[in-house]
């Protein structure tokens, strides 16, 4: 059997979307499923991470990036002055108006090259992976050229994305509106659907899906820590590895760090971090109690994680629309047994899981008290030499494996083709 995974996101790009991707391409090929990769050439708008291995027995496809440029179009904005700061304005309109995403350019380029893989290497499943959503644009095209049966990953939900400000314009709107062309498009095309959490399967559902829907959340990667050490500090070191976008807000936990009034704790933040949150933290006084680190590879951000005395991880309320995320990041947390600090929506999916592993502590995201009391338990508990890691028992560790998830997905791969 043979698959053609199509993703925008895989190395040399960087961040948290790129494991799931490249995790299917490393291990469906040792349950005997030939997988053939197809990719950007570089990272464009993600960060590069030239540590980050390719799988040596999946077959891997480029097609030159065509899209938006790295950084945030707001720290960009702030570099530029005059001249230079309105042809800037005009390139990011430019994108704002690309339905139903600005990577649509790059799905358009690699449709004929997916259609000539598909057919010259007798491919029986194409897999496409969002976000962003414009992929599944191109998973429909291929299977309406070639006949090949299609399966969309849906990541993140395409009709109440958490994240998106759906309506604080006109062309936001449109562009909703076209995310949910794509979600009804999926739905009436694609052979099957592979949800990263049973809130974006229901939803899938909803949309009364020609095939069958299934939820396959991320996993643990338990070998990437593997020789990776706790070192004890004179400090209370709190980790938060990953990126701020959309409504994850750090403010809330700053304030709780410098309510705490604790002086030998330091917050780390590994990854980018908006210039109005890291003003923010400076006008609270934080000085070497805050930390922003900047984009690191995974390889470091892995050791950071595993030698730190606790793990923050931030998921915002956003409406009751966060509660069934889980994101690859509580993952990875968990693989790095260490205490996690889940500020969370505390009915939701995430807080389940941590509270089912016994990994940490729920508070919600956006309570300030609750998050001051949380880390001053923390600090005590340090003091008292009782803050330690729970390793997850076998039977977790079992449960939660990326080679278990990936053998999920290849029986729906087997199942379409």
């Amino acid at each position: 059997m043979k698959v053609l995974l199509v993703t925008r996101h895989f190395p040399p790009s960087a961040g948290g979307g790129v494991q799931r991707p490249l995790k299917f391409a490393t291990h469906l090929p040792a349950l005997g499923i030939e997988t053939h990769v197809l990719a950007p050439d570089v990272g464009g708008s993600a960060p590069g991470d030239a540590e980050l291995e390719l799988p040596t027995q999946a077959w891997i496809h480029r097609v030159r990036y065509v899209g938006p440029q790295a950084g945030r179009p707001t720290e960009r904005l702030l570099a530029k002055q005059g001249v230079a700061r309105l042809g800037t304005q005009a390139a990011l309109l430019g994108r704002k108006l690309l339905l139903p995403d600005e990577n649509v350019p790059w799905s358009t380029f690699a449709l004929p090259v997916a259609i000539r893989i598909v057919r010259r290497e007798g491919i029986d499943v194409v897999l496409t992976t969002s976000p962003p959503p414009s992929l599944h644009l191109l998973g429909a095209a291929v299977k309406r050229a070639t006949g090949a049966a299609w399966v969309a990953d849906l990541r993140d939900p395409l009709t109440s994305h958490p994240h998106r400000r759906g309506y604080e314009s006109q062309l936001a709107r449109v562009k909703e509106k076209a995310v949910g062309g794509v979600g009804r498009l999926v739905a009436s095309q694609a052979n099957a659907i592979v949800a990263a959490s049973d809130a974006i399967a229901e939803e899938a559902r909803a949309l009364d899906p020609k095939g069958k829907v299934v939820t396959i959340a991320n996993g643990c990667d338990f070998d990437d820590f593997a020789g990776l050490q706790h070192h004890a500090s004179d400090r209370l070191r709190i980790t938060h590895a990953g990126h701020f976008h959309g409504k994850r807000d750090p403010k809330p936990f700053l304030r709780a760090l410098a309510d705490s009034g604790l002086d030998d704790v330091v917050a780390r933040f590994a990854g980018d971090f908006r210039a109005a949150d890291r003003e923010y933290a400076e006008s609270l006084g934080l000085g070497d109690r805050f930390e922003v680190l900047g984009e690191v590879s995974r390889r470091r951000s892995l050791e950071l994680q595993r030698d730190s005395e606790a793990l923050l991880l931030l998921i915002p309320e956003s409406g009751g629309r966060e509660r069934g995320v889980l994101t690859g990041k509580i993952f990875e947390y968990l693989a790095a047994e260490r205490p996690i600090l889940a500020a969370v929506p505390p009915d939701g999916a995430a807080a389940q899981l941590v509270r089912d592993t016994g990994a940490g502590v729920v508070v919600p995201s956006d309570d300030v008290d609750a998050l001051r009391e949380a880390l001053l338990d923390l600090h005590r508990r340090w003091k008292a030499g009782s803050l330690n890691g729970r390793p997850l028992s076998d039977e977790w560790r079992r449960r939660l494996s990326r080679g278990e998830r990936v053998e999920e997905l290849a029986d729906v791969l087997r199942s379409v083709a």
